[in-house]
């Protein structure tokens, strides 16, 4: 069978993790009328590998954008490319789903890859109101800085709508979250999965319809989720589910602990 025929595997990495507290995470959560209490947050990227292919998903936060933040490191996502045979100066294509500082932190270890984003995202990361507090606190204007020199390179791959950008995967832009968030489906030999990234941080998120506390389009975010339960897709991987791994295969070596596989290729 040809390489391009092929399914993808997925490989969930965990590279951080933050304790929090429910209200920190739900918007406007004192309206649903429960008690407070502790939430886990997890931090992921995704790579997507088919025979000697692979496509990145999103790049983690950065050391800085982790202390700056109190988050805690449980591995460099460049590491853990790296043990996974994944080197970020080979030019392997990125997808940032949005460009909030935990999605787009180490950017510029990838110096040669095409990068694609929603035209959308860009637009708004480069407008006067995403200075706004409310909006400021998840980017950084240095990580916006580095798609602009990605942007001036000639590497930057802005998208509308839908983009197929290899066979079996395909970008879903679909707002919410941020104006251009975007979700990937991958085709792998377990059936269709959906990346939907921040589109849903959370399982919880999805079952109870509790927004996180961080959307710029409240009604677009629900929109978002109703499309996300619709979906045919076998596995849906939401973007800081603390449950996530438990869900999956474990990869094992060269990531132990820290990984999970969907679809796994002999």
């Amino acid at each position: 069978m040809a390489t391009e025929q092929r399914p993808w595997e997925v490989v969930v990495v965990r590279h951080g993790t933050r304790d929090a507290r429910r209200s920190e995470v739900f918007l406007n959560y004192p309206f649903y009328g429960e008690e407070d209490g502790p939430f886990t947050l997890d931090y992921f990227l995704w790579v997507l590998r088919r025979g000697d292919e692979a496509i990145v998903v999103d790049t983690g936060y950065s050391a800085a954008g982790a202390a700056s933040r109190g988050r805690e490191v449980l591995i460099d996502p460049v590491d853990a490319l790296r043990r996974l045979g994944v080197e970020p100066t080979s030019g392997v294509p990125v997808v940032v789903t949005h460009a909030h500082y935990d999605h787009i932190g180490n950017l510029p270890a990838f110096t040669s890859s095409p990068v694609h984003i929603a035209q959308a995202e860009l637009d708004f990361w480069r407008s006067d109101i995403a200075s706004r507090p409310l909006f400021s606190h998840f980017g950084d204007p240095a990580e916006v800085d580095e798609l602009r020199r990605i942007e001036d390179e000639g590497r930057l791959r802005p998208f509308s709508g839908t983009d197929r950008i290899a066979d079996g995967v395909e970008l879903l832009e679909v707002g919410g979250h941020t104006p251009g968030q975007a979700m990937v489906s991958v085709e792998t030999s377990a059936g269709r999965v959906l990346i939907a990234s921040d589109a849903a941080h959370f399982v919880e998120e999805l079952e109870r319809d509790m927004p996180f506390v961080s959307m710029a389009d409240v009604p677009q975010s629900y929109r978002v989720l109703d499309r996300i339960r619709r979906s045919d897709a076998v596995h849906v991987l939401t973007g800081h589910d603390a449950g996530t791994l438990a869900t999956l295969e474990p990869l094992g070596d060269p990531l132990p602990g820290l990984a999970g596989v969907i679809g796994r290729q002999s």
